[in-house]
């Protein structure tokens, strides 16, 4: 099953031993492995990037 690691209630957290924690914000998922189920109800796409910016394109330099 994907991870639906768009979704707003997606956390990924590394510790200071390099571990990988998912989790879902709302536990609509299953533990182990970590997935999200088809289809969740609860899925809500993230309205900025996960830094919380968003990067323009550069501009165009005329000549």
């Amino acid at each position: 099953m994907p991870v639906n690691a768009d979704c707003r209630h997606y956390v990924m957290q590394t510790t200071g031993r390099g571990e990988k924690l998912e989790r879902c914000k709302v536990g609509a998922n299953e533990q182990l492995p970590f997935a999200c189920p088809d289809g969740c109800v609860f899925y809500e796409p993230r309205k900025v990037s996960q830094a919380g910016w968003t990067v323009a394109p550069p501009a165009r330099r005329e000549r």
